[in-house]
């Protein structure tokens, strides 16, 4: 089956950027074809189904002062598909878990001594006072951290995260990356200090499929399964050439992962456009998740602060979603960011889970290999751009290399980190650029 036709707008990548512009162009009469390489639509939150509901490949969650996500559920008239619930998180540290969820729980941290617990309540507050992230690109999160809260602090708390999140990249990582991830879980709490999170029933891959139902029922075409394997210029026109055919278009909007946007574009750019493409780096992900007969813990997020634990995190979903979600299964995910050449990266999933058991049982005395009913295991090589130090000066502009040719990526969503709401409003301020540049032709 071919695909071939003619159209205004290609979008490169079905992940929630490229369904937000597409579904913004095409409330403007714009008319839009999206290209996504996977079976399935939604990018890093794509989904499978257990016990008859879709769940998460890769954990998510909202913050509730995540507007822009908020605001388009709000004009899809889904609000009651939309859960907020305080959240338990913990943090392992020196084989115990420490309940950390409100200003009560840090007081208590015992690891720290009382004046450093005072030190990582201030850290918090001070780093929010930061109006002007422009002033900490040139430190790393190493440099700040350490300058905030003292040398304790930042061994106990941040030093195991940076590691776990970002490996052999930790020490080179932006404060301002660290500063984003302060401020946005400081903005989500509630009246007592607990986080506050919000989660979409049905997963989701719902709202990227809700979404497009929209995009189609407006005129828009989506592809599915057509990876692009060339974007072509001729003459001012672009042709988009994918496993199913040739779309060929006025405008592009490229949304995928930078170094497979250079991929893709190698017969007209320069080579200085390709390696500004290129210079990126980023970190893969490989997430195993249990399904379990019986719960680990009440915590719902648990950060591992022990760095002799390979995950950054093991997140226990049904102490968010109730597990009758998921026909009584309760729900884990363990989750690990490595480098895509590491060799844990390339394991088949009954080698991962024989790895990864020893360290779980270590964290649960208690847990036997019965209790895990089924398990899964997924890799993401694109899961988190390095943040570095002067990142600004790195990302390249939104405009491409040619006139008509665009790309908004999560690397660029900068001072802001990844996530489904930015990914979002990248979306809708690309779209509404380039249904400017058709306005300006009239």
């Amino acid at each position: 089956m071919s695909l071939s036709h003619k159209t205004q707008v290609t979008i490169v990548g079905g992940g929630f950027t490229g369904l937000a512009a597409a579904y913004e162009l095409v409330k403007k009469g714009i008319q839009v074809t999206v290209l996504e390489a996977e079976p399935e639509l939604g990018g890093l939150a794509a989904a499978f189904e257990v016990g008859g509901e879709k769940l998460d490949r890769f954990y998510h969650h909202w913050f509730t002062n995540d507007l822009e996500v908020m605001g388009l559920i709000d004009e899809l008239g889904l609000n009651d598909r939309v859960e907020i619930s305080p959240t338990n998180t913990g943090v392992y540290y020196a084989n115990n878990i420490f309940r950390l969820s409100t200003p009560w729980d840090l007081l208590n941290f015992t690891p720290l001594s009382f004046c450093d617990r005072i030190r990582l309540g201030l850290l918090a507050l001070r780093a929010r006072r930061v109006t002007d992230w422009k002033s900490l690109e040139s430190k790393t999160a190493h440099e700040w951290l350490r300058e905030l809260g003292g040398e304790e602090v930042y061994r106990v708390v941040w030093q195991p995260l940076l590691k776990g999140k970002f490996g052999p990249y930790a020490e080179e990582v932006s404060a301002v990356w660290f500063w984003n991830k302060l401020k946005l879980r400081g903005g989500s709490r509630g009246k007592g200090g607990e986080e506050r999170l919000a989660y979409f029933k049905g997963g989701f891959v719902a709202l990227a499929e809700a979404i497009a139902g929209k995009i189609r029922e407006l005129g828009g075409r989506i592809e599915v399964s057509a990876p692009v394997l060339n974007i072509g210029l001729s003459d001012g026109k672009w042709t988009i050439t994918t496993s199913k055919g040739d779309v060929s278009s006025e405008r592009v909007i490229a949304t995928t992962a930078l170094p497979l946007v250079a991929g893709m574009i190698g017969g007209w750019a320069s080579s200085d456009y390709i390696e500004r493409l290129e210079r990126i780096r980023y970190i893969g992900n490989v997430c195993l998740i249990l399904e379990l007969d019986r719960p680990l813990s009440k915590t719902y997020w648990l950060n591992v602060n022990d760095p002799s634990f390979p995950f950054v995190g093991v997140i226990e979903h049904t102490n968010f979603e109730r597990p009758e979600t998921y026909g009584g299964r309760h729900i884990v995910y363990l989750s690990k960011y490595l480098p895509h050449t590491d060799h844990l990266y390339s394991m088949s999933s009954d080698e991962f889970l024989e790895y990864a058991l020893p360290f779980l049982k270590k964290m649960f005395p208690s847990v036997e290999r019965s209790w895990i009913q089924k398990y899964h295991l997924w890799r993401a090589r694109w899961s988190q751009p390095v943040v570095e130090r002067h990142y600004s000066g790195l990302i390249p502009d939104e405009k491409g290399h040619e006139a008509g040719f665009y790309i908004c990526s999560m690397a660029q969503i900068y001072p802001e980190d990844r996530g489904t709401n930015y990914a979002i409003r990248g979306g809708v301020d690309i779209a509404r650029k380039v249904w400017s540049s058709f306005e300006t032709r009239k």
